[in-house]
């Protein structure tokens, strides 16, 4: 008969190969079930990326948050300044018809500080199911390093801008500048209160009706004026509408119309007698030979004002010879001091004398 002993290292022995034939059952499940199972059938994807970001093998590699493969391998490859970093994507067979060849990957970032991983996006995707070897268009987004170096410089512009506030409140609070002897001066402060004062005294004087503005606010009678003025505006426009008055007939009398037809069509008949050549007026504008006759006399007229501008003929002499000048305010001054004379003595002039023969 076995020992006690014996007996419990045969049911430990059971226990254990029971507990390791359960986990073995359990990771043969999970491969041959899984996305990334041993036994499921898969096929290999490309994706080329300017910085890997923490993308480790054996990443999950998502369709829409599903897990459908994982990343196999990362390396740099030369001939791709843009973005070496190759990525190898182990995907299951079965989601072949759910990734097209335009379908777009992307490294994404599960939380914060979470994994990441790579996530493949065929929502905007209208190509043929991606098969295996193909490569998938991707897209580049900022990680948590880029927004921080990016966020560096902002929030050094954010840090200098608080100095430069700071440096304002202490000038302010000192009472110095504008700002700060409006807040601290005790003086502008009086002086304020007293301008608030006269303003409440002037309002107090305009609620009791007293000054212009008060008695424009108050008083009824210049609401009744306005009113007056405007019943006679209204009696004025309606006259006016009635046809009374000058403006009302001027407005609503159609003889002015008529009248006005009429000189329009009177003067229509007018410009078109002119323009056809008939009477005074047409032949005026359309006679060539008149025209000619014109243009000569004009020409005539212009040839005797440059004679008479070079002092050619007797207008020409009269008009620029000084002598005639000379002549006639010499006959002035001497028929002036004849005159002068006569006034003087006109017994000496004026005399008449008779001899009988």
């Amino acid at each position: 008969m076995p020992s006690q002993q014996q007996v419990r290292w045969a049911q430990l022995r059971v226990g254990l190969v029971v507990i390791f034939a359960s986990i073995t059952l359990a990771v043969l499940i999970f491969l041959m079930t899984g996305p990334t199972g041993i036994f499921t059938p898969k096929m290999i994807l490309l994706a080329y990326f300017d910085n890997a970001g923490g993308l480790r093998v054996g990443a999950p590699v998502r369709l829409s948050g599903v897990d459908v493969g994982n990343v196999t391998e990362l390396r740099v490859v030369s001939g791709r300044p843009l973005d070496p970093v190759e990525v190898k994507l182990k995907v299951a067979n079965r989601y072949q018809g759910a990734i097209k060849k335009d379908s777009t990957a992307m490294l994404a970032t599960a939380g914060v500080l979470g994994e990441t991983f790579v996530d493949i996006d065929s929502r905007q995707a209208k190509g043929e199911p991606a098969r295996n070897g193909d490569v998938l268009k991707t897209l580049n987004e900022p990680d948590l390093q880029d927004v921080i170096r990016t966020s560096q410089g902002t929030l050094q512009n954010v840090d200098i801008l608080l100095k430069r506030l700071d440096r304002i409140m202490s000038f302010v609070e000192s009472g110095q500048g504008s700002i700060g002897k409006l807040i601290y001066d005790e003086d502008l402060y009086k002086r304020l209160s007293a301008t608030l004062n006269q303003v409440q005294s002037m309002v107090g004087e305009i609620s009791q009706g007293k000054g212009s503005v008060g008695k424009l606010i108050v008083s009824d009678e210049l609401y009744n004026k306005a009113n007056a003025a405007v019943d006679n505006l209204n009696k004025i426009i309606d006259e006016i509408q009635s046809g009374n008055g000058t403006v009302g007939k001027l407005l609503k009398d159609p003889t002015l119309y008529n009248n006005a037809n009429s000189t329009i069509a009177s003067a229509k008949d007018l410009m078109e007698g002119v323009n056809k050549g008939q009477g005074a007026l047409g032949k005026f504008a359309k006679d060539e030979e008149f025209a000619r006759k014109l243009d000569n006399t004009l020409t005539r007229l212009s040839s005797i004002a440059d004679k008479i501008d070079n002092g050619q003929g007797s207008v020409g002499k009269l008009m620029n010879d000084p002598s005639v000048y000379n002549n006639t305010d010499q006959l002035l001054v001497e028929m002036r001091g004849l005159m002068k004379a006569v006034r003087e003595n006109p017994k000496k002039y004026l005399t008449i004398h008779f001899k009988v023969f």
